[in-house]
């Protein structure tokens, strides 16, 4: 049966608690990332009706407008990716302690290896996250400059 004698039921309970702690951090971070991404995707609905009902000479600024957001999308919707590969991780890494103990310590490094997947995935979404606020920085630049040049200034 189990080794009820070897197991520390405490231990094995506050070895579980670090992975419950990157999972709620990572649930935060998949609540970010979803906002961003409807963000997104409502201001590519925008400028898609503006795109619709623009004479064809402007439509050119718009398009650029659109492909940005695209490669915007693409980068949150990579990070949410990324996060929900954390969020199995680490439930993986409970499961596995878990396990691990009821198992006699038989799992090696399994529990390990899911933790390190679940923050180097964290790591990946935090990249892309980082890499999508570039670009809707690099948007609104130009967003400003087109506005402020048929206002007739520049800055």
């Amino acid at each position: 049966m189990f080794p009820l004698d070897n197991l520390d039921h405490y231990r094995i309970l506050s070895s579980m608690l670090a992975p419950a702690l990157l999972m709620a951090a990572t649930g935060s971070l998949l609540i970010s990332a979803n906002n961003r991404l409807a963000r997104v995707v409502d201001r590519l609905r925008s400028v898609l009706g503006q795109w619709e009902s623009t004479a064809t000479e402007h439509r050119a600024v718009l398009e650029v407008q659109i492909r940005r957001h695209r490669a915007r999308a693409t980068h949150v919707m990579r990070a949410c990716v990324m996060l929900y590969v954390s969020l199995g991780c680490f439930v993986g890494t409970s499961l596995a302690l878990a396990a691990d103990a009821f198992s006699g310590f038989r799992m090696g490094l399994a529990p390990t290896v899911l933790a390190i997947a679940g923050v180097l995935s964290m790591l990946a979404a935090s990249l892309f996250m980082g890499l999508e606020v570039v670009m809707a920085v690099r948007n609104f630049d130009a967003e400003l400059d087109i506005e402020m040049s048929r206002r007739g200034r520049s800055d």
